[in-house]
């Protein structure tokens, strides 16, 4: 099974359409980086994703870079700082979509936003 984690930061004090933002540009170029195969696959079945939180730029880079050490699919977006937040501040990541089994070895320790 297929599945898609979202995570992002808390601390930035962002406003709710603004996180949803964030999380939506990390979410579709983590996307963008499978394979059709997966891609149809992970459709197939739902498209099933998770969105998680960090307390930090710190928590965030740690869940990124163990991501890409595994291989697995991700993205992590840095804000444009044309609203809310300053430009180049890293926001969210996205891991997969993937296996679930994969992504929970990553964001497993990771509670639900």
């Amino acid at each position: 099974m297929f599945k898609q984690a979202i995570v992002v930061r808390t601390d930035l004090g962002m406003g709710k359409g603004k996180l949803v933002a964030q999380c939506s540009h990390a979410s579709l170029e983590a996307f963008l980086k499978t394979s059709a195969v997966i891609r149809q696959a992970w459709r197939a079945v739902g498209a099933k994703k998770i969105v998680l939180k960090v307390a930090g730029e710190k928590e965030l880079l740690e869940a990124y870079e163990e991501a890409q050490s595994k291989k697995l699919p991700c993205s992590l977006v840095h804000d444009a700082g044309h609203t809310q937040i300053p430009a180049g501040t890293a926001t969210a990541v996205a891991i997969g979509p993937a296996s679930e089994q994969k992504i929970d070895e990553v964001t497993g320790k990771l509670k639900l936003l």
